[in-house]
């Protein structure tokens, strides 16, 4: 049994690692046609995603049958836990990259605005997060995902600073309106993207070292008032 147990470890393991390389390959492109306003790399990036949600389905199919066969319990259960979770954060990740893509279609004219938003250094810092959120799963280092964690409050300034300057943008230019809008919703979409990393952060220390420390900044805050 504990043979068996082992094998379907280590084919969901696989999976999850060959969905996170998708998504991985994903956010790469996307990222690149946001700095360099290289339309060509996003080519087909709609219809990768599609592969991303077949994995999905199928990790999510594994742990349930891994729950229903071994029932497990401990550091077993709260690995399948934290897989479910990872897997939930990575589609949506990679639901992201498509989203980005699209949005950096209708700004092309208008990418000098990047620049000056502060937007680019936004996403190079955001897309780092992901990149070391899936290696610490990968790896089963928890320092490196407590950096992530750290890293996700610079990204959130970030992006206040390009809300900011867009709302002053579409003040002071009125014909700016529209590409500020997207790069509202690029900014904000880039931002949920570094809290996707910080949860596949968050579930890894879950499971190794059995610590919930998902909303802990928000709940210290909450009980300091």
């Amino acid at each position: 049994m504990k043979e068996h147990y082992n094998r379907e470890i280590e084919d969901l393991k696989s999976n999850l690692v060959k969905m996170a390389t998708m998504v991985d390959e994903q956010l790469e492109r996307s990222m690149k046609s946001l700095v360099e306003n290289d339309l060509e790399v996003i080519k087909g990036i709609k219809a990768k995603d599609m592969e991303i949600d077949a994995y999905d389905n199928l990790i999510q199919t594994q742990c349930e049958n891994i729950l229903a066969m071994f029932t497990p319990v401990a550091s077993d259960l709260r690995y399948i836990m934290a897989i479910i979770m990872i897997n939930n954060n990575l589609e949506r990740c990679g639901d992201i990259a498509v989203n980005i893509a699209k949005r950096v279609k209708k700004t092309g004219e208008n990418h000098n605005l990047f620049e000056e938003s502060n937007l680019i250094e936004m996403s190079v810092m955001a897309r780092r997060m992901v990149k070391d959120a899936i290696d610490s799963f990968i790896n089963n280092n928890t320092e490196t995902a407590r950096e992530v964690l750290e890293a996700d409050d610079s990204v959130d300034n970030l992006n206040k600073e390009v809300f900011k300057f867009c709302i002053a943008k579409m003040q002071s230019a009125p014909h700016l309106i529209e590409p500020c809008s997207h790069l509202i919703v690029l900014s904000r979409q880039i931002e949920r993207l570094a809290d996707h990393a910080t949860n596949i952060a968050e579930s890894l220390i879950f499971y190794i070292e059995a610590e919930v420390i998902t909303h802990r900044k928000k709940l210290d805050k909450w009980g300091k008032e």
